[in-house]
């Protein structure tokens, strides 16, 4: 049955319309004073707080969850809280942009291979005690020192406002996270001074009033139009002789029919290097993400939470994120390998019991079982998809490898483990030679297995990891909620090499000529923790799927962040520890 389009010659008036509003006006947005900016964002977080129940709560129904469920916390934390979060982070950032001043409070050091990072989290006192023992430093580009760093941030407010030249772009939002969109759109807006068109994606469009909404101040500003539209209105928008740049989240596939055309033609033109559209192109594109288990002295609690961690990471959005574990790298002969994946399993089957709501998971999964072999489908309760797990050096192991499944699919790739350090370097080279992408990669090793490896040569073995984010003992998803840290791929992608994307996003403390994001979380929760020595306030994270009150704490985060206070911080604890 052929697909009716809903792109309309009304429709195609109004995309016209906005679009000459768009570029009436983005001159004088990019000439806009900070102080207007901050009283912007002010303006948004005040719009954006009355409408965050709604947008959350019908986000959790869209998804088909019941009202009670706690992972409607998932919709809170990735959808307003970010938002939300994204707001006090640039204010902060512009606050102090006379001089940069702000570079100021973030630590640097040199890295092991000479490398600078910078100290993005911890930040504030709320960082140390919501996040506490939560780490993130970002890896500079070669080149970016200490000394140097003022030139490789707020690149875009060197600029004398009188001299600016504002441009308009496209922003062509995913349809599987909420916050990405405007996220997104605040990249174009306040990093880079452009005005931005912004086209919902198809699957999540129910939340357009809502950020219309909550993004008033900006659209009022003529700074900022959203709409609705399938893929002939995207390829119409794409096109338009008023949109200057583009940036989009979504597929690979989608990227490339965009830059180089379809078919036989998109192959030619890739093949010769000839952009079918010359415009500047920026993206974020997923990946077969890899998360990494290292042989060490784990405890039977130890095995429960990081089993717990591992099904979070695979089953978070019932597996629609471009972040989601796809990859499991496990030690071969390690006494615990078995018990951990048993564990796992019994996870998948106990929580995150939701269906499948994103287009296409069902035929996606069935071609996962076709390329697979023998592959464990996991039991979740009736009207509940399974998750397939399947040996990765079995059956098609190169689709395995290549192909973003977008579902609950997970691959296992066992390697020889001598010690642990030669098996973390094995694990690396190994996904860093076969896995598509470079979106975000997860290790999971106790600390004393760090110690024993020594800090310094660690740091030298994760230089090799070739990722945009890496968390250690965190899951990278972590990465996209924290509006410090630049998310994309690794640096370097190119349009005939796109990987993950080319940019980044998010970076409230614009800083340019970032490599990759490194993010360390505690080994084990509170109060557990303190048994080992090892002093941090985090209990089991809300974003866990196995949290118990995380509809609760999401919505608590949320008005904490819109008016941070420490009356509000028992009721967030309280509800974090009965999690």
């Amino acid at each position: 049955m052929k697909h009716q389009s809903d792109f309309t010659p009304d429709l195609q008036a109004t995309y016209d319309s906005d679009l000459d509003a768009l570029e009436t006006a983005k001159h004088d947005w990019a000439r806009c004073s900070v102080a207007d900016r901050i009283a912007l964002l002010q303006a948004v977080k005040d719009a954006l707080m009355p409408v965050a129940e709604g947008w959350a709560t019908t986000a959790a129904r869209k998804k088909r969850l019941a009202a009670d469920s706690p992972l409607a916390g998932e919709e809170w934390t990735s959808g307003p809280y970010a938002l939300m979060g994204m707001c006090n982070g640039l204010m902060h950032t512009l606050s102090q942009i006379d001089g940069k001043a702000y570079l100021k409070h973030l630590p640097t050091r040199e890295l092991p291979n000479g490398q600078t990072a910078v100290r993005v989290m911890p930040h504030s006192i709320w960082d140390r005690l919501l996040l506490s023992g939560v780490k993130a430093d970002i890896w500079m580009q070669r080149g970016v020192t200490p000394a140097n760093l003022k030139n490789h941030a707020a690149t875009a407010y060197d600029i004398r406002p009188e001299k600016r030249v504002g441009k308009v772009a496209l922003v062509l939002g995913a349809g599987n996270i909420a916050a990405i969109s405007p996220l997104d759109a605040f990249q174009k807006l306040f990093l880079e001074n452009q005005v931005v068109m912004l086209k919902m994606n198809p699957v999540n469009d129910y939340l357009t009033d809502y950020l219309r909404a909550a993004l008033k101040p900006l659209i009022d500003r003529d700074a900022l139009r959203i709409v609705k539209g399938d893929g002939e209105a995207g390829a119409y928008l794409t096109t338009h002789p008023l949109v200057e740049e583009i940036h989009i989240t979504g597929a690979r596939a989608t990227h490339d029919a965009i830059v180089w055309g379809t078919g036989e033609e998109g192959a030619r033109n890739k093949a010769a290097g000839t952009p079918k559209n010359p415009r500047q192109i920026t993206s974020e594109l997923g990946a077969v993400c890899p998360t990494i288990v290292v042989p060490g002295p784990w405890s039977t609690a130890d095995i429960r939470f990081q089993a717990e961690h591992i099904a979070t990471q695979k089953l978070h959005n019932s597996g629609f994120n471009c972040v989601a574990v796809q990859s499991l790298i496990l030690p071969r002969g390690w006494d615990r390998t078995e018990r951990l994946m048993k564990e796992v399993g019994r996870v998948m089957a106990e929580h995150a019991r939701r269906e499948a709501y994103y287009p296409g998971a069902e035929a996606r999964m069935a071609e996962f079982a076709e390329h697979a072999e023998g592959e464990q489908k996991i039991a979740r309760g009736p009207g509940v998809p399974p998750c397939y797990v399947a040996d990765m050096e079995r059956g098609d192991t190169e689709w395995l490898r290549e192909q973003e499944v977008f579902a609950p699919a997970l691959g296992v790739k066992h390697l020889d483990a001598e010690n642990a350090e030669s098996y973390l370097r094995d694990a690396i080279a190994w996904a860093n030679d076969n896995l598509y992408g470079t979106l975000g990669g997860n290790i999971l090793i106790h600390p004393t297995t760090i110690r024993q490896i020594g800090r310094k040569r660690f740091e030298e073995i994760l230089a090799d990891f070739r990722y945009g984010t890496i968390a250690i003992n965190a899951w990278t998803g972590l990465g996209f909620l924290l509006a410090p840290v630049p998310w994309g791929g690794f640096a370097g992608a190119t349009l005939e090499n796109v990987e993950s994307g080319i940019g980044t996003v998010h970076n409230c403390f614009m800083l340019d000529s970032t490599e990759r994001t490194v993010i360390e979380a505690p080994w084990s929760p509170f109060p557990r923790n303190l048994l080992s020595g090892r002093f941090t306030l985090l209990p089991r994270p809300p974003w866990f799927v196995t949290n118990r009150r995380q509809h609760k704490v999401g919505r608590l985060l949320t008005r904490f962040q819109y008016k941070p206070g420490w009356l509000k911080l028992p009721r967030i604890f309280v509800n974090a520890l009965l999690g």
